[in-house]
This record gives C-alpha cells, structure tokens and sequence, in this order.
C-alpha cells in the first residue's frame, strides 16, 4: 500500500495483485451521485437503479487509459416501465439519465426486480478509444441486477472472468453507492495458457471468494477508505499494488457553446424548421433537465 492520502469518496482507485494475475477497480460515490441524480425528481426505483448504473460505469470507464477515451453504458427497452437509461464516463467526467414511465412503475411497488423494471430488455456496453475506434457489446437484461448484466458482457464479449459488487443505500434524497470490479488479466498468447479462457482457474476462484465476502455495508461505509477495503479483501496475498485514479465529478456537455457547434452544422432551411412560435431554437438536456434559447 502507499502513503498518499486515502480516498473515501468520488475518487477511483485501481489495484492489482500480481501473484494472481488479477487487478481491480473500487469506487464509492456520494457528492457527485447526489449532484447527478438531483438534477431530476426520480422515485425510489429509478434511483437505485440509475445509481447502480453510474457506479458500473465508472469503474468499467476506469479500465480505459487513453486521453479522451469514453464508456457508454446503454439499457433499453420497449416493453417495459424504464424505457430508456444511458451513463457514460469520460476521464472522470460522469453523466446519467433515465426515462421511465411514472404510472407503470408504481404498479410495481417498493422493491421491483429487474425484469419488471425492463421487460425484454438490453443492455450495451460501447467502448470508445482516444484514437476513436468503437467497439460494443451487447447482452440481454437478464439475471438479478446490472452487475449481473454486466459480467454477463465480460463473459460473452470479452471471454475475461469478472466479478462485480455494488451497495447502495439512500435516505430521501441522498444516495450512496460503492462498487468493486475484479477482474483475472489475460495472459501472452505465445508460450502461455490463455487464462482468460479459463473461468476455472485456481488463482481466479481464489480472489473472486475474497471479493464475493464483501457486503453491501463496506461497500456504502463512509468511515472506511477503498484502500482499507481492498487491505481486508487481500491482505493475505503477497503483494498488492494500488493506483489512485480519476477525481469523478459531473460531466454534463451542456453549453451554449457546444449546442451553437452542432447546430451550426445544419443548413438555414432545416434550422428554421427547428424553432419555435417566438423565432427560438430550444434544446432541452435530458441528463441536466435544463433548456438552453439557442441564438443562431
């Protein structure tokens, strides 16, 4: 471990343990997810469910290490109450919204599942390099969570043993969530097995019991640093190495700026089909729920 300052909160922080060819991501977030869910007034469902989203996204977008490099995180669905939901990461830039269908879901109750949540749903997954290559996954909504969807994606596009692990916990208006990623590295093809083609590798099932032990109360426990986590997670193993990574904050690309930039790009006659009564083009952000009068 290193004696840099330990983070509690809305920072990320990579490890890896080198004598079981694993690494992981561990997050917790709090100012930043209030800031991000309070830009709507969503219902206790739609909260959980977007603040579980936003901590997978950071801690998948944290695997990515080029500069402008970005995560998207997209469920959806056609038949069911939450139609739509969408996070993405970029250099520790978060953002998250959800579209639902208010009176469906309070015919579901307190504790809905996720397929009541979702119907025949999807989930995709879009990796976007800083040398914008794109790649994407894509999975069915199936299982108990969006971590279970999401080690699912590891499973089937990436063929690398995953575990994720997300708490949460909310009181009105104010959420905390946590997560930890584990992962078991793949090897060099020449010379060596592929471990990751190997789900039942003994070094593998031995860090994903460590890792399957933590609940969700560390996971959401203020008081406890992700360091301090990962240390009562591995401490037996002969080393572990730890890299603090990205402040997150919210990252809404929202401006005056950059919506005069993108329209800009249309001709005059399909501008003028844009705008309202008064003459004004308006563009309303959904992650922000804010309107902006686009003057162009």
């Amino acid at each position: 471990m290193t004696n840099t300052p330990e983070i509690f909160a809305d920072r990320l922080l990579g490890f890896s343990l080198p004598g079981r060819d694993a690494r992981g991501r561990a997050v917790r977030l709090d100012a930043v997810l209030d800031d991000i869910l309070g830009a709507h007034d969503y219902p206790a469902p739609v909260t959980h469910l977007l603040a579980e989203a936003l901590v997978l996204t950071s801690l998948m977008g944290a695997l990515l290490k080029e500069d402008g490099a970005q995560l998207t995180m997209q469920a959806q669905t056609q038949d069911g109450p939450v139609r739509l939901l969408v996070c993405d990461y970029r250099g520790g830039e978060m953002r998250g919204y959800a579209d639902f269908d208010r009176d469906r879901l309070a015919q579901l109750g307190a504790n809905p599942s996720l397929p009541s949540l979702f119907g025949q749903g999807f989930l995709a997954i879009t990796f976007e390099t800083g040398n914008r290559q794109r790649y994407q996954g894509v999975v069915p909504l199936e299982g108990h969570s969006l971590a279970a969807a999401c080690e699912a994606y590891f499973f089937q596009s990436e063929q690398i043993p995953t575990l994720l692990k997300v708490g949460i916990r909310a009181q009105g208006r104010s959420c905390v969530a946590g997560g930890l990623l584990l992962q078991h590295l793949p090897q060099g093809e020449v010379g060596r097995e592929r471990l990751h083609a190997r789900f039942d590798h003994p070094d593998w099932e031995h860090v994903a019991v460590l890792a399957g032990s933590l609940s969700h109360d560390e996971l959401v426990d203020g008081g406890l640093s992700m360091e301090a986590l990962v240390w009562r997670l591995f401490h037996e193993e002969s080393e572990i190495r730890v890299d603090p990574g990205a402040a997150l904050t919210k990252g809404c690309r929202c401006t005056v700026a950059h919506y005069k930039d993108v329209l800009g790009r249309f001709p005059d006659d399909e501008r003028d089909a844009m705008r309202n009564e008064a003459g004004d083009i308006v563009v309303d952000c959904a992650f922000c729920s804010r309107e902006f009068i686009i003057d162009i």
